[in-house]
């Protein structure tokens, strides 16, 4: 004999536990669906704010390092002998 066999356990029963249920009712059906619709947008938007936000003061902390250092830091010269070459010729085709 099976200890599944129970009435308390029941397979049927446990299954349908997890699953959304949908109200049946048309109208709180158009009305929850409206709330969903709802809230993705408002995280949409609080999360595009935040970016914004982010990026926004990203910004201001790299200005405000730069303000820090002296302007001989960010100057850079490289010392170096040059050469002007002449435009590339191209062979004579017989």
């Amino acid at each position: 004999m099976s200890i599944f066999r129970n009435t308390l356990f029941n397979r049927v029963r446990f299954a349908t536990f997890g699953a959304p249920r949908r109200p049946r009712h048309p109208f709180l059906r158009i009305a929850l669906g409206l709330v969903g619709v709802a809230l993705l947008l408002a995280l949409l938007f609080v999360s595009v704010f935040v970016g914004i936000a982010m990026l926004a003061v990203g910004m201001l902390y790299r200005l405000m390092k730069q303000r820090r250092t002296p302007m001989a830091a960010h100057a850079r010269s490289i010392d170096g002998d040059y050469r002007v070459v002449g435009k590339a010729q191209l062979p004579l085709a017989h």
